[in-house]
């Protein structure tokens, strides 16, 4: 059984492409479409890895790796950031559990080796 991984990205063709290629390496996932629902999502859902996109409605992504690095329950959730800033990657560097920074559009690919990475770190 695959690893529990929450996809959060506002554009549902990434999120879709995501999924798809998630699901077809054997992973579980589940999708989130903004920033206010994220924190409620990983209590609830407990995922082995976050995919978290920069440019959200109602909380960034950079926001929203603020709260996890300072939740005692999410602290050591690893992330990989897509994003179509590529700017914003030194924002990102500050985070430990930030494994990795693709930039949209990515190949998949390199998504999958992302995500083995992250999850291969985790403690």
């Amino acid at each position: 059984m695959g690893k529990k991984i929450l996809i959060v990205d506002d554009d549902m063709e990434i999120s879709s492409l995501v999924q798809y290629a998630l699901e077809s390496a054997g992973h579980q996932i589940q999708v989130c479409d903004n920033g206010r629902e994220v924190m409620a999502a990983l209590r609830s859902y407990k995922p082995d890895l976050l995919l978290l996109d920069v440019m959200l409605p109602g909380v960034d992504g950079y926001s929203l790796a603020n709260q996890i690095t300072e939740n005692a329950d999410t602290k050591n959730l690893p992330i990989v950031v897509l994003s179509a800033l590529e700017p914003s990657r030194t924002m990102f560097q500050k985070f430990e559990q930030v494994s990795a920074f693709l930039t949209k559009p990515f190949n998949t690919d390199d998504l999958l080796e992302a995500v083995k990475t992250a999850l291969d770190k985790k403690p």
